[in-house]
């Protein structure tokens, strides 16, 4: 019988820098109002489920700035990358949002690249009571290597000792609305946002699957910036995890949507993991320069940076 114990979840701390072509101060002094209430509940271990940064697949020194800060912590961190750490779920296609969806679109130097700072992804370990195993998922449907990797080791993952719990952090939402949501078309406007926040309707399935056979019971996820009550699927709880820096969105887009800025507390028992939502205690107002979502490079003015 293993003694309670616990640990925290976060998301989407975008973490950036003044010499960038954008720059938000209140992402970083939210990350630290975040931090600091992490550290003060002392867990064992910290996961971060994606965009640690602004914009650190195409600044390595925020991916390193972002490592500074997570090894000043007293306590492991385990993370996944997430859009703005190694480029978007992949398209073949320009989208009818205005973003350059193809310059953004996950790659091979991204992801090693962030891989070169935090660590191989996917991962898995044992602690205590736990298993946890996190993946980027957004790389389905990419034909890159690293997707070929992926289904490789959800394959094997099925084959690994089972404690009593396993919990999965990904970045991308499993679905946007419904688990048999359709693969939506970024080409039209209405259905850009829910195909940018989702998986696929067939890698969906077949990861589900997978999730399933390796006996997962908690599936966490970021990107939306919004929490949503627990909703059961596959057998495993799925949970979506607020911003804990970055700016609040879609929190009225559903009855039980919430962006409140702030983590999550796991309580865990042989018989449960029971998830607490903390609010940052203070939120900042602070105010920085630059174009948000994902722009073209002629949008991408480093001459307005604070600092060269």
């Amino acid at each position: 019988m293993t003694d309670p114990w616990m640990f925290c979840g976060a998301a989407d701390i975008h973490l950036g820098s003044p010499r960038s072509y954008r720059y938000d101060p209140a992402r970083n002094e939210n990350w630290a109002t975040a931090r600091s209430q992490i550290q003060a509940l002392e867990p064992e271990l910290l996961l971060l489920a994606g965009d640690l940064t602004m914009d650190g697949c195409l600044h390595p020194f925020e991916l390193d700035a972002v490592k500074r800060d997570l090894e000043e912590l007293p306590f492991p961190t385990y993370v996944v990358p997430g859009n703005h750490d190694v480029g978007n779920k992949y398209t073949p296609v320009q989208g009818a949002w205005g973003y350059d969806d193809l310059e953004w679109n996950v790659n091979s130097a991204w992801v090693q690249q962030f891989a070169s700072v935090f660590g191989p992804s996917p991962w898995t370990f044992v602690h205590k009571n736990v298993r946890f195993t996190g993946f980027y998922a957004a790389v389905t449907g990419s034909g890159l290597p690293e997707e070929e990797e992926l289904w490789a080791f959800l394959e094997r993952l099925s084959s690994l000792p089972s404690p009593t719990h396993h919990v999965v952090m990904i970045h991308y939402p499993i679905y946007f609305e419904r688990v048999d949501e359709p693969t939506y078309d970024p080409k039209c406007r209405e259905e850009f946002v829910p195909w940018f926040f989702n998986i696929n309707r067939e890698p969906r399935w077949r990861m589900l699957d997978k999730l399933e056979e390796a006996r997962v019971n908690w599936l966490i996820c970021g990107h939306l910036h919004v929490r949503r009550s627990v909703e059961v699927v596959a057998g495993m709880n799925f949970l979506r995890l607020p911003a804990a820096g970055g700016r609040p969105q879609y929190g009225d887009r559903w009855p039980d949507g919430d962006s409140t800025l702030g983590f999550y507390r796991f309580e865990v028992t042989d018989e449960r993991i029971l998830p607490t939502f903390f609010p940052l205690e203070e939120v900042s107002d602070a105010q920085g320069y630059g174009p948000r979502g994902h722009p073209p490079a002629s949008l991408r003015d480093y001459s307005v940076a604070w600092e060269t």
